[in-house]
């Protein structure tokens, strides 16, 4: 098990949490509901209790946080994994946990905005920070395209995680462009081959070295 830095580990804890502490100071002001999931549009589409908005969605994020760390630290390739994607990992709840406080709180208390849109591009900014540090990621249990081929032979695992690399690259742009034009089925699409594509990629090349 390798070692977390704790002061990392808590400093990305205590943030996850920030949303019970900015709930607790506009308590009075919010709604018996707020909403917690939204549309393309920005519009609200899902509602969730006060009570389990301001303390069960932190507390349940923390969980999440804490249990991605956790499996993560324990992997036995620990050591061949990328510090940078690592990074990514811990920050991605703390991150969300955020977004909720603005966009659940604020649309709760009447603000206008699409935060729909700042999430979008926020995801295709991030499938292109991970693509760019793919092809850079070793064999490991835990992060990148881990399949039965990937895992038993290096060289598949190098090929296909400098294909996916680009492809993440790419799809991301696309991502970051349907911020613009609010295309959900244009999201989903991406999505579905950045992760199909360099599955069956790697499957290919597993028939044709082994």
């Amino acid at each position: 098990m390798k070692k977390i830095d704790k002061r990392t580990l808590l400093l990305t804890s205590i943030i996850t949490l920030i949303p019970i502490v900015v709930g607790l100071l506009l308590w009075d002001k919010l709604p018996d509901t707020i909403p917690t999931h939204f549309g393309m549009d920005g519009t609200p589409n899902g509602w969730s209790s006060k009570t389990f908005t301001v303390f069960g969605l932190p507390v349940l994020m923390l969980f999440f946080h804490l249990l991605c760390v956790g499996i993560t630290s324990v992997d036995p390739k620990y050591d061949n994994m990328n510090q940078k994607l690592f990074a990514i990992v811990v920050w991605i709840c703390p991150v969300t946990s955020l977004l909720v406080v603005v966009a659940g709180y604020g649309s709760a208390l009447g603000w206008e905005m699409n935060i729909s849109k700042y999430v979008m591009f926020g995801c295709g900014l991030l499938f292109m920070i991970i693509g760019n540090y793919l092809p850079k990621c070793k064999q490991n249990y835990t992060m990148g395209i881990k399949l039965p081929w990937t895992l038993d032979d290096e060289e598949n695992w190098n090929h296909t995680h400098r294909f996916a690399g680009f492809l993440w690259v790419v799809g991301g742009v696309f991502i970051a462009i349907n911020t613009f034009l609010e295309w959900e089925w244009l999201f989903l699409v991406v999505v579905f081959v950045m992760v199909l594509v360099p599955t069956l990629y790697s499957f290919l090349y597993f028939k044709k070295h082994k």
